[in-house]
């Protein structure tokens, strides 16, 4: 009677160590969603060298003290940032009807007119080459700021999503004028946990974006931007991450009505960044 039992055990034991070998060699599949740069993306764009890749900047030149740097989210274009437009030709969604004008929200280019904007295409997206990781968007973000402030002494860090993580991490290591937060997280770490409960996901993470580490240690004026009914991030950790700051430093606004994806189809997205901006 035992043996059925232990060997019943050991079947599972064997299945469940085989889903932990899975989830460890494939959870950068999980978190990083390259997307290539589009066919008809016409944005201007900037080469980066960094050690074991060449970098793609999207970019929108501007003479003066004043820049951003924008990291976004782990499937987002950040060249759609760009465009200072009022009107555009439809074609990119399904139900387009051919040479049909669609109403966009302005870009960056209208928000931020007197600063340049720098957009990086992390490895593996928008035609940058390599194999995203932490560690190595990381030392690209490090790479492109020493670049930016060395034209532009005033350089505001933006993250979206993913991007928070690294945009904060950067801040806290280098002199980022200001610093806005979109969607941001306090750990992808406890986002992994929660939606894989029954596995031991603090152990088998490698890149664990621990945006709680980080700020503490920033000390420049801060913005958090929330979506009211984000589905990706719980606001728990949107909360959790704001009560890590330093009194004073950090901001928290909800913008109401907009999901995690949705929140920039909203107009108070744009008026909360030029506020984090500090315009």
């Amino acid at each position: 009677m035992l043996r059925p039992i232990v060997s019943f055990v050991a079947f599972v034991a064997v299945i469940y160590i085989a889903l932990c070998v899975l989830l460890y060699v494939f959870q950068r599949a999980l978190i990083y969603f390259p997307q290539p740069r589009a066919k008809d993306e016409r944005s201007a764009t900037m080469p980066l060298s960094v050690p074991g890749a060449e970098l793609v900047i999207s970019v929108r030149g501007h003479d003066g003290p004043k820049a951003i740097i924008y990291f976004g989210g782990n499937g987002e274009d950040v060249a759609y940032n760009l465009p200072d437009i009022a009107m555009v030709e439809s074609g990119r969604g399904p139900f387009d009807t051919p040479g049909q004008k669609t109403r966009v929200l302005p870009g960056f280019s209208s928000a931020f007119p007197e600063h340049a904007l720098y957009l990086m295409n992390y490895r593996g997206y928008g035609g940058s080459t390599g194999t995203p990781t932490e560690q190595a968007i990381h030392q690209d973000a490090q790479a492109l700021f020493d670049w930016v402030h060395a034209k532009h002494p005033h350089v505001v860090v933006m993250g979206r999503s993913l991007g928070s993580g690294v945009a904060i991490r950067l801040a806290s290591e280098r002199p980022a004028a200001r610093l806005v937060l979109i969607t941001p997280y306090s750990s992808i770490v406890e986002l992994g946990a929660q939606q894989f409960r029954y596995f031991p996901v603090r152990w088998l993470m490698q890149d664990k974006y621990e945006s709680w580490r980080y700020a503490p240690k920033i000390g420049v004026p801060t913005l958090l931007v929330a979506a009211e009914n984000d589905e990706v991030i719980p606001r728990s950790s949107t909360e959790d991450l704001y009560s890590r700051f330093k009194p004073g430093i950090a901001a928290l606004q909800v913008i109401p009505g907009v999901g995690h994806n949705t929140i920039s189809n909203n107009p108070l997205y744009l008026i909360s960044l030029r506020s984090g901006a500090g315009l």
